[in-house]
């Protein structure tokens, strides 16, 4: 396959030695994103079966590692074989859940990290399912994360030189000379960054002062941001593309964001304790697994691999984080397989991601869970609804949570009760609640779903 389309600006490396600015001279650290991205750029093309086969050879490096240095896989896979050659002797390998890891606290960490990879590093999941996790990483895992972040800038031919505006979930606000330390080999615009607390008018004002070329905000944000933007009248001129993270990207927030503000949106998956999962393509809405950093299984409840629009829980298996390895780690997230891409890449391919068990929906008539769809297009008609949240408080019975700017009547509370009924085809008993506010949890997370049942 050919090389990437050319980027809208000719992308020439920073140079770090005075007086010399082509070819550039890079110091250390852009050197290595810049060798990172040269790797990336080939194996992005192979074969799918040459990609697994590269993933099973880095797995059985980490996996061996693991059964010799960190306590909890020494437990764990006393009886398992020493080498894993093939995908059918990895998925022989016990599933581990979050808790367990949860539970083995330090017997998760490795004895001996190896020293090249840099100095060990912590990070803290969000614990927006209420189940916060302590793991462990290394400079290497930094600094690859941070490849695969640049190769989202070039897979979506972003202008550097633009200028970056962040909305995000514990963010002090600041105004930064730069993108940050993935774009470290390019000289790039600013960036501005504020926390995602606030009210909408409050960080639309911002923008607007901001003006920026690309907005970086988690998903409900963007979508509540934008229909904000549609009742006020307000354009954000300079705008090129939406980023959005951290959440499940609901359907209706593409065409919202492209009605208010005539651009489109790049969504990303990732995790705190597994760094980027996947990406969007940039040539279609579906995402590519990062197979050079995770192996990612999406598996059926007999533990079987999902064939292409098949929905599954993730397994993930981390292959070059050798402080914690997570192996076989089912971090609780479902998705639906999706079929190789017309791009020609050879990285799987996931058509959407669809979210956690406590985001499905409990079935009245025993069949079991499914995930909830909402007409919320349809609220706006009934009732000004500015903000909503639906739990699930018994088997048959909803709780509708809104945010809205005055009491609601009593045929608008039966009328947003109906059209949810509607929506998930089943009579639930609808409780309407009007909140002044319902605030996003400490790590930022919004979820518009809970089930508040006992799985």
């Amino acid at each position: 396959m050919s090389a990437l389309p050319p980027v809208s600006l000719p992308l020439i490396p920073r140079s770090s030695c005075d007086g010399i600015r082509w070819p550039a001279f890079t110091d250390a650290a852009a050197s290595r994103l810049l060798a990172l991205q040269y790797q990336l750029e080939q194996s992005q093309w192979w074969p799918a079966e040459r990609i697994e086969a590269m993933q099973l050879a880095q797995f059985q490096a980490v996996y061996g590692h693991a059964r010799n240095t960190v306590p909890f896989w020494r437990d764990r896979f006393a009886n398992a074989p020493a080498h894993i050659d093939s995908m059918a002797a990895l998925r022989a390998l016990p599933v581990t859940s979050r808790r367990e890891i949860q539970q083995a606290g330090e017997a998760m960490h490795s004895a001996a990290p190896p020293q090249e990879h840099g100095p060990v590093v912590s990070t803290r999941s969000s614990g927006s399912t209420g189940e916060p996790l302590q793991t462990l990483g290394s400079g290497w895992t930094q600094l690859l994360w941070q490849a695969l972040l640049l190769r989202d800038h070039l897979w979506h031919r972003r202008d550097l030189g633009g200028k970056l505006a962040a909305i995000r979930n514990r963010s002090e606000a600041a105004h930064l000379p730069d993108w940050g330390p993935a774009t470290a080999p390019f000289a790039t615009g600013p960036s501005a960054v504020r926390a995602v607390s606030g009210d909408l008018d409050e960080q639309l004002d911002w923008l607007v002062a901001e003006n920026p070329d690309y907005l970086l905000s988690l998903a409900t944000n963007v979508q509540a941001l934008a229909e904000r933007s549609l009742e006020r009248g307000i354009r954000l001129p300079r705008l090129k593309q939406v980023r959005t993270f951290a959440e499940m990207l609901r359907p209706e927030t593409r065409p919202i964001v492209h009605k208010a503000w005539g651009v489109g949106i790049a969504d990303s998956y990732s995790a705190e304790e597994l760094g980027t999962i996947a990406l969007q393509c940039p040539e279609h809405d579906h995402y590519h697994l990062q197979s050079e950093s995770l192996l990612v299984e999406v598996l059926d409840e007999a533990g079987r691999p999902c064939a292409p629009g098949e929905t599954g829980r993730l397994v993930v298996s981390t292959l070059h984080n050798f402080a914690m390895p997570l192996l076989r780690y089912a971090n609780g997230d479902y998705a639906e397989a999706g079929a190789p891409c017309g791009c020609g890449r050879g990285l799987p391919v996931l058509k959407r991601i669809i979210g956690r068990q406590r985001n499905m929906l409990l079935r009245p008539d025993g069949k079991g869970r499914y995930w909830p769809s909402f007409a919320t297009s349809v609220w706006l008609h009934i009732a000004p609804v500015e903000q909503f949240q639906v739990v699930q408080t018994a088997i048959d019975a909803l709780e509708l949570r809104v945010v809205c700017a005055r009491e609601l009547t009593a045929a608008e509370c039966e009328g947003l009760a109906a059209a949810l009924q509607e929506s998930l085809g089943f009579r639930y008993a609808v409780t309407v609640t009007r909140l002044a506010e319902i605030a996003r949890p400490r790590g930022g997370k919004f979820e518009d779903f809970i089930c508040a049942l006992e799985p």
